[in-house]
Formats: C-alpha cells, sequence, structure tokens
C-alpha cells in the first residue's frame, strides 16, 4: 500500500513514498520519517516503514531537500534549519491525506534527523511521540570527538576560505561525503561509514544517493545544537535509541541530552555500533520504534 508522493514545503518540492495498512479501518496515526545528513529515503527507511505499516499506522517519508528525489539547490547542500521546517510542512501535509488521523501524528529521526526531531517534537504540539535514533545533538561536540587534534586548525580554515569564496561570487565547494582513502577530503571518517553507504548502492542501483556535500553544510553542522530544545520535548513521549559504541554520533552526547528531558521518556540500547541500527540490529531498533508508537499514539 505504497504509492509516491510530493508536497510544497516552502518553494521547494519533497518527494517520498505514502503507506496506507491494508488492514483495520482508519483514521490511522502517521509517523514522519526522514534519513539523516546525507541519507536517502531507499537507504533502510522504506524497511522502517514496513514494520509501521504491518502494525497499522500510515508512514510519510521523504527525501530531505538539496538530496534524492527531492527538489532544492545546491544539490548536496544539508541545511539542518531548513530540515526541522519541513518536518513540520510533512506534518502538516500528512493531516490532509485520507485515512491519516491528525491527533495522532509520530515523528521519527536518525543520526542527524534525530536531533532535529527532538527540536520539532519541542517546538510542535501537533507531535504526539517521538522516536530519536542513533542522534546527532551537539555539532562542534561530535566533530571534536572525530576530528584528529590535528585537524581543527585546517577544518576551521575549509570553513573561512569557502565562506570568502561565496562572499566573492563563487558556489560553496563540494566535499565527499565518504573515502576509503584517509588521504582524501571527506565527511565522515572510517570504512564503517562507507561500507554502510555501498551496501545500499550494490543493492540498488537506481539509488538517489550522491556521494558530496557543501562545505557550507559542515558550517552548519557546527552551528547544529539541539540541546537547549531538550527539556521543552516534554509532555510529549520520547524514544530514543542509542547504540554503545558509537563513533559517529557519540552516545555521551546523547545522554546528556537525554538527561535534560523531564519526561516521559525511553530509553533503549543496542550493544553495536551506529550503522548497526539500520542492518545488523534492525530487528531490534524497528520494533522498539513501533511498540513506542504504538504504545504511544
Amino acid at each position: 500500500m505504497r504509492r509516491d508522493i510530493e508536497f510544497n514545503a516552502d518553494g521547494v518540492t519533497l518527494r517520498g513514498w505514502f503507506y496506507k495498512p491494508s488492514k483495520g479501518k482508519g483514521p490511522f496515526p502517521c509517523i514522519i520519517m526522514a534519513h539523516g545528513f546525507s541519507g536517502v529515503k531507499e537507504m533502510s527507511l522504506d524497511k522502517f516503514a514496513e514494520v509501521f505499516e504491518k502494525a497499522g499506522m500510515a508512514v510519510l517519508v521523504y527525501d530531505n531537500r538539496c538530496l534524492g528525489s527531492s527538489d532544492g539547490r545546491p544539490r548536496g547542500e544539508i541545511d539542518p534549519t531548513w530540515q526541522r521546517r519541513d518536518y513540520r510542512t510533512a506534518i502538516s501535509f500528512a493531516q490532509t491525506l485520507p485515512g491519516v488521523d491528525g491527533d495522532r501524528i509520530g515523528i521519527w529521526g536518525t543520526s542527524y534527523t534525530g536531533g532535529t526531531v527532538c527540536a520539532v517534537a519541542a517546538l510542535d504540539r501537533r507531535v504526539k511521540a517521538v522516536v530519536s535514533q542513533v542522534p546527532f545533538m551537539v555539532g562542534h561536540k561530535n566533530l571534536q570527538q572525530f576530528l584528529p587534534i590535528d585537524g581543527w586548525a585546517p577544518f576551521q580554515k575549509m570553513l573561512d576560505d569557502d565562506r570568502l569564496h561565496r562572499m566573492q561570487g563563487g558556489k560553496s565547494k563540494l566535499m565527499k561525503m565518504c573515502s576509503l582513502d584517509p588521504t582524501e577530503p571527506h565527511v565522515f571518517p572510517g570504512e564503517k561509514t562507507y561500507n554502510y553507504i555501498q551496501h545500499y548502492l550494490d543493492r540498488d542501483p537506481k539509488c538517489t544517493w550522491k556521494n558530496q556535500v557543501t562545505i557550507r553544510s559542515l558550517e552548519y553542522m557546527m552551528e547544529y545544537d539541539v540541546s537547549s530544545f531538550m527539556e521543552r520535548i516534554s509532555p510529549t513521549p520520547l524514544l530514543m535509541i542509542l547504540s554503545d559504541y558509537d563513533t559517529t554520533t557519540p552516545s555521551d552526547i546523547a545522554l546528556a541530552c537525554y538527561a535534560k528531558v523531564p519526561g516521559p521518556k525511553q530509553l533503549v540500547v543496542i550493544n553495536a555500533d551506529h550503522y548497526a541500527a539500520y542492518i545488523e540490529k534492525f530487528d531490534e531498533t524497528s520494533a522498539a520504534a513501533r511498540d513506542f508508537f504504538l504504545e504511544t499514539l
């Protein structure tokens, strides 16, 4: 029961899928989903959506602006502020769809959007439940943990040089998202990121993911900080799913943010790394989110 959808988000067309349960009487609760950082919907969001749909929930999945099948320029631009606003527009769109109970909206985010959905839940009381999976929460702290000590100054210079280039009329330069060559500039280091993405590219030659992001996106990453939103999520229920040895979005940062939430809240910790949440531990993470949404919506 999946169909293609598109909707207008402040002048940019976002595209994705809408899942509607084939059994049971509506209207159904609806889960809004988008992938993290440069991820696209074909990278496991279909599988999460299928789990939710089989449990009797409608699901709206879409690609973030400037990525995948959605419009937006420059391509490869990842702006978390616009992503936050687009989640709220996606909620509005979902509420217009036949069969959706507009009073039972849940949001799900992972990695970069795992932090974003926490901010959305704090801002938008239409959200009745939020799942934050292996979330990226505070940009400068996260970068400090995976950038080498001697890499901080060159990183700052790269951002400054790109801003100067843009000020002089140029476009933000592009950088690879991942690479197996440690000497090649790229955003997320290590084989785990590369292998995770390659897993989906090998399965689906039509996958819309591109190995490029703008350097301005990294400037936005430095500004990214959802910690101040956490205490405002309540009374909306929160489920946070963490990996206990996550070097991509370190769990100590997420736990410090989780502690700020007065409640109601639940915490699930999987014995795995960041990317196992999508693949090896998929059954565990998808079931935890499904059961939480069934309980709270």
